[in-house]
């Protein structure tokens, strides 16, 4: 191998970072700004592409894998064990932090009922999973409670990472549904990335899997009414989300080797990436309004390339001299899956205690039933706020709780399978 390729093989992305940090920002977001009535009218078209980010995240995930695993032979660089022991202990703790905090928060805020709402709030309450955007069923209809044998059921795939595997509705802590599946692309990883790395035919391959993660979309939308399990099924089981991961391997392959011979995009390919994904996202939106079939599609496929030169521009962001941006775009980066699992549970606490500053918070000395009786509604105004709290939250749980539990599991595991912690590995994080 030439020193061209080893240098590629090493290479820092500064842009993934960034851009990992914006697509956890823009989940809450896509989670969180649609709660505000006054500006209903509008905000759907800010949020109504957030399954993007997911995605997005998923095929990152398979490139920075594939990019920091794979040796100078593509050849994991590890024992497979390992490999799993390493990224079990970064996805666990984040994944259990948020399950206890969610579970928490639920119990409390259904014990408090500050708003009329939140008296129905419990662990057991769940929304079956269908795609009602056009209004096929009512409301009442969808929502359930959880019985004992469920509960147990749920409880249990929860704590074993298995929870992406319901198709019937979210549970416990909804948004950490992408971290189980994450842990799914991760079993398949050792024995996936060295065969695509021998490919010669990356496009036709990238090619391939875009049309095969095309057909079970196509199938629901051919055979069934969308409704459940189906809408379950292809929004987060991790065998039909799995070809998102594989495009982010093969673009990996296609990157490694056009940096091994010299490659750079131009100024005007940069440019042309550019309007290639804003084109995508608006003609998403447009389309979205135009019924389920749409929905379905642009949710499992149809913006998969968008989604791939999106992270062929971030690679392309060159590494800055400043040490404090490079170390913020890693604190940054790092807290991107926290804001994806830990933003719910947290714009409920935020929410709650913002309703009862706006109703006559000095009742509350007297008599919580009376203050919480008096809370008054959330305002856009500090909606920023909740923004900014959440992201230094997420990066104080990463680093003082996330990589604490990480280096401890590893410190345990790693020595069994005859290989030592590592503490170099902030780029796959």
């Amino acid at each position: 191998m030439d020193k061209t390729q080893q240098t590629a093989q090493k290479e820092r992305f500064i842009g993934l970072e960034w851009l990992r940090f914006a697509l956890g920002l823009y989940i809450v977001i896509f989670h969180t700004l649609h709660t505000y009535p006054s500006i209903s009218a509008w905000s759907h078209y800010v949020t109504d592409i957030g399954f993007f980010s997911t995605s997005t995240f998923f095929v990152l995930s398979g490139f920075l894998l594939t990019h920091v695993y794979l040796d100078e032979h593509r050849q994991l660089r590890e024992p497979a064990r390992s490999f799993w022991i390493k990224r079990f202990s970064n996805l666990y703790p984040i994944h259990i932090g948020s399950l206890l905090l969610a579970i928490g928060i639920s119990l409390l805020v259904g014990y408090l009922a500050i708003s009329p709402q939140d008296a129905g709030m419990s662990p057991r309450f769940v929304i079956y999973d269908v795609n009602n955007d056009l209004g096929q069923a009512t409301p009442d209809a969808l929502e359930h409670f959880m019985g004992n044998g469920e509960l147990a059921l749920n409880l249990v795939l929860n704590v074993g990472l298995l929870h992406a595997w319901n198709p019937y509705y979210l549970t416990f802590n909804p948004p950490s549904w992408s971290i189980s599946a994450l842990m799914g692309f991760y079993l398949v990883f050792p024995w996936l990335a060295p065969r695509l790395f021998r490919l010669r035919r990356v496009g036709r391959a990238l090619a391939l899997t875009n049309v095969l993660y095309l057909i079970p979309p196509l199938l629901v939308i051919a055979m069934t009414d969308f409704g459940m399990p189906e809408t379950g099924i292809l929004h987060r089981n991790p065998l039909i989300r799995l070809p998102e991961f594989v495009a982010g391997i093969l673009l990996c392959v296609w990157y490694t080797r056009y940096r091994a011979a010299g490659g750079w995009l131009s100024v005007r390919q940069r440019l042309l990436l550019v309007v290639f994904v804003a084109s995508c996202v608006v003609v998403a939106v447009w389309l979205l309004g135009k019924g389920h079939a749409w929905y379905y599609l642009l949710h499992n496929g149809l913006l998969l390339p968008a989604q791939l030169a999106l992270i062929l521009l971030a690679t392309q962001w060159r590494t800055p001299e400043s040490r404090r941006v490079r170390r913020l775009a890693s604190r940054l980066g790092g807290a991107s899956l926290p804001m994806f699992a830990l933003h719910v549970p947290l714009f409920v606490i935020f929410t709650r205690i913002e309703r009862v500053f706006a109703g006559d918070p000095a009742l509350c000395t007297s008599g919580f039933r009376a203050c919480f009786d008096a809370a008054g509604d959330s305002s856009l105004v500090l909606y920023p706020l909740f923004l900014l709290l959440t992201v230094l939250f997420c990066v104080i749980f990463q680093e003082q709780f996330v990589l604490r539990v990480r280096n401890a599991i590893q410190r345990w595991l790693l020595p069994r399978v005859g290989s030592p912690p590592s503490h170099t590995e902030k780029v796959a994080r």
